[in-house]
C-alpha cells in the first residue's frame, strides 16, 4: 500500500470517527432530554403516590430501580468488554513495536557506513511515524464504539421510558 493510499484510509477513518463522535454527542443529547422528561413524569407519579398511598402506581416504582440496574450493567458489561478488547491491542501494538525497533537497531548497528545508519535510522523513523498514526486513529474508533456501546443501553431505557410516560 502506498503512502497515498495509506493517507486516503486514514483520512476516511478519521472522517468516520468524526461521524461516531457527532453520532455519539447527538445520544447523548437526546438522553438527557430523555432522563429529564422521565424524571419529571415520576415525580409526579411518587407525589400522587404519596398523596393517595391507595392509588400508588407500584409498578412505574418498581420499574425507576430495576431499570436503571440493568442499563447500567449492561452499559458496565459493554465498557468491560471494549477495554478488553482495547487492552489486547495495545499490548500487541507495543509488542509489535519491539520488534520493529530490534530490526531497526540492527540495521543501524550494522551498517557499513556513517549515512547508511543514518538511512537506517531515518526509515524506522519515518515508519513509526506511520504506525502511530494508524494506531490512534485505530485507538480512537475504538474509544468511540466503546462510548456508543456504554450510552446505547441507557439511552434505549431513557427514550423507551420518556416515550411511555409521555401523557
Amino acid at each position: 500500500m502506498t503512502t497515498l493510499d495509506k493517507t486516503i484510509r486514514h483520512g476516511r477513518r478519521a472522517a468516520g470517527n468524526a461521524r461516531s463522535a457527532s453520532d455519539n454527542a447527538i445520544h447523548g443529547g437526546e438522553m438527557l432530554k430523555a432522563a429529564s422528561d422521565v424524571i419529571a413524569a415520576r415525580m409526579t407519579i411518587m407525589a400522587e403516590g404519596l398523596a393517595n398511598p391507595m392509588k400508588a402506581d407500584m409498578r412505574e416504582m418498581s420499574l425507576m430501580g430495576t431499570e436503571k440496574v440493568e442499563a447500567i450493567t449492561a452499559s458496565a458489561s459493554a465498557v468491560a468488554a471494549n477495554l478488553g478488547d482495547l487492552a489486547a491491542r495495545v499490548s500487541q501494538s507495543a509488542m509489535d513495536e519491539v520488534g520493529h525497533a530490534q530490526k531497526a537497531a540492527s540495521a543501524i548497528v550494522s551498517a557499513g557506513n556513517p549515512q547508511a545508519a543514518a538511512a537506517a535510522h531515518y526509515n524506522y523513523a519515518v515508519a513509526w511515524w506511520g504506525r502511530a498514526a494508524g494506531q490512534m486513529l485505530t485507538l480512537n474508533t475504538e474509544l468511540l464504539k466503546a462510548q456508543a456501546d456504554a450510552l446505547k443501553p441507557i439511552h434505549s431505557a431513557a427514550v423507551a421510558n420518556a416515550r411511555r410516560l409521555k401523557k
